[in-house]
């Protein structure tokens, strides 16, 4: 039996949006069926919202996305709630995105073409246990981890 485990991200309105900006990020192929591709009718609203939608890259980068059922909303305004205090994290969200490479230059580019339009938590450099690390908080208010594998 092989199991693996998808990151499935929830939005009001922006899911379409949200997995075409990974796929510009990680590239691979996207997937979007919309609630009137499962029968609701034209023009009713919310029918061109996704109910099933995913990003999925040759590099193991896989995400899901749906647009829950109801009016849409704008992405959470404000501060994130995660951020760095005395060396350390604290949050209230129940859920980072982490994303590990192998190579700085490698989870590097990623970074820059994440933090688009982004809330950076901490930046992208050196840490303790990694030649590369950086929190961000995405313009569709997920927050993500990039940091570089190291053998231990």
């Amino acid at each position: 039996m092989s199991v693996n485990t998808v990151a499935h991200l929830n939005f009001h309105g922006q899911a379409r949006a949200a997995l075409e900006f990974y796929q510009s990020v990680f590239g691979g192929q996207i997937t979007i069926a919309t609630y009137a591709d499962f029968g609701m009718p034209a023009g009713t609203p919310g029918a061109t919202n996704v109910v099933f939608g995913q990003v999925v890259a040759d590099n193991g980068f896989r995400v899901m996305a749906y647009d829950v059922p109801g009016p849409d909303a704008p992405v959470a305004a404000g501060a994130p709630t995660t951020r760095r205090e005395n060396g350390t994290t604290t949050t209230a969200e129940p859920f980072f995105l982490s994303v590990r490479g192998d190579t700085v230059e490698e989870v590097g580019a990623l970074w820059k073409l994440l933090a688009e339009d982004a809330t950076v938590i901490e930046e992208f450099a050196g840490a303790q246990w990694t030649p590369g690390f950086g929190m961000l908080r995405d313009r569709f208010g997920v927050t993500w981890i990039l940091d570089v594998a190291v053998d231990r």
